[in-house]
């Protein structure tokens, strides 16, 4: 195991909440504690630092890989909930093929007409992607 950067111990207690009680988390906490003195001192630090916002790639079945960006907003007045915004950037492949998808879904039958971008090969029936 490699030694943990500060921003793994910032992400694992975002992850774990301001009160969390998980039996597996803290079997988890004890265990790289035990491992890693850097990160029993991170940890230690209860510093909190939730990633807001980023990039993802999402492979979808018909059109491939989609790289997005997106942006967390924190849902006021609710237990915890996130709102999580995906956002293609302006003319990139990721928009377009949210085009292509967003033209497949307004045919009378999709799956009469399933159409993949090419050079992706489109996923098996019932095959999650």
């Amino acid at each position: 195991m490699g030694a943990p950067r500060l921003g793994h111990g910032r992400f694992c207690r975002a992850l774990a909440g301001p009160e969390n009680r998980d039996p597996h988390l803290a079997a988890l906490v004890g265990e790289l504690s035990e491992r890693s003195d850097e990160f029993r001192r991170l940890w230690a630090r209860h510093e909190v630092k939730p990633r807001t916002s980023g990039s993802a790639l999402l492979h979808h079945p018909q059109v491939g890989p989609l790289e997005f960006g997106y942006e967390k907003l924190a849902v006021t007045g609710t237990d915890g909930q996130i709102l999580v915004i995906f956002h293609a950037a302006p003319d990139s492949d990721a928009a377009e093929s949210l085009a292509l998808l967003a033209h497949l879904t307004s045919t009378p039958d999709p799956a009469a007409s399933v159409t993949t971008k090419p050079g992706v090969q489109p996923a098996a029936p019932g095959r999650q992607a």
